[in-house]
């Protein structure tokens, strides 16, 4: 553990870590709140066919891949929500199609563009291959997305629980919900480099998740979610650096045995109490 708290790349992906883990777990509580796990999902897969397409127009580098996943989230779920209003498909329906699509069609330029070294990367993180630029397009999101929830919990708590009362006392419903849905895809995009677009949704859903267990005051879902999303990342790299294990994937399966062990303590406290 202490030359992986030394080496300079390792200290680099534990701060990506942090940022990352807090600002996505900060997140998770509005996504467990609105109950849309499985939307996020989907469009988090749907990130793949932006970044391939922004490559193959303006090379690779970091600002293509953060601007072509942006669009293509934006794309995904936007596009969902047109599709929904002007057809007789609902919104669930469209997103699977687009998404899966969309994915394909992103498979097909990595193999046309010649970059299939970078598809692991994109489909499962690379944290120690993160360089500076990446910790500051990192820290920046981070930063934005923990703002935004913390100046409008208040509002968005009530949006979530109370849509009509909201609207009635003036919380511009529509733009907030346009506004959160703009800082979540940011967010997907900021889990990129950590866990890549297939398992950023497991980043996004089990630290709040795992506080939920917990406590049911709904507020106590953003830090407690933060600081949970932040030590599980923290501790899933170390642990996936001491056994040579792939970095996004043992995080993510942390967090969700965090969320499990979570569960069976609840479960049998309760049974342990019933029975007593």
């Amino acid at each position: 553990i202490q030359e992986c708290l030394t080496m300079p790349i390792c200290q680099r992906a534990l701060l990506a870590c942090l940022m990352i883990g807090f600002a996505n777990g900060y997140i998770s509580a509005f996504i467990v709140l609105k109950r849309s796990a499985l939307r996020v999902g989907t469009i988090s897969h749907g990130l793949l066919p932006g970044i391939a397409l922004a490559v193959m127009i303006f090379g690779l580098s970091q600002w293509s891949v953060l601007a072509g996943a942006i669009a293509a989230g934006l794309f995904v779920g936007l596009g969902s929500l047109f599709l929904s209003q002007r057809s007789r498909v609902d919104q669930d329906t469209a997103l699977g199609i687009l998404y899966t699509a969309g994915f394909a069609g992103g498979l097909i330029l990595i193999a046309k563009l010649g970059i299939r070294q970078k598809l692991d990367e994109w489909l499962f993180g690379g944290l120690l291959g993160m360089a500076d630029a990446d910790l500051w397009i990192a820290f920046i999101i981070s930063a934005i997305a923990v703002i935004v929830l913390t100046a409008y919990q208040r509002s968005i708590l009530l949006m979530l629980f109370e849509p009509n009362i909201a609207a009635s006392v003036g919380v511009p419903v529509r733009a907030l919900n346009y506004v959160l849905f703009g800082v979540t895809i940011l967010a997907l995009v900021s889990s990129l480099q950590a866990v890549g677009c297939i398992l950023s949704v497991g980043l996004l859903v089990s630290p709040a998740a795992t506080v939920a267990l917990f406590s049911k005051d709904a507020s106590k879902l953003f830090l407690g979610g933060g600081l949970v999303g932040a030590l599980g990342s923290c501790l899933g790299f170390i642990l996936a650096y001491r056994l040579d294990w792939p970095a996004g994937s043992t995080i993510v399966f942390l967090l969700g045995s965090l969320f499990l062990i979570g569960y069976l303590f609840i479960y049998f406290r309760r049974s342990f109490f019933r029975h007593d």
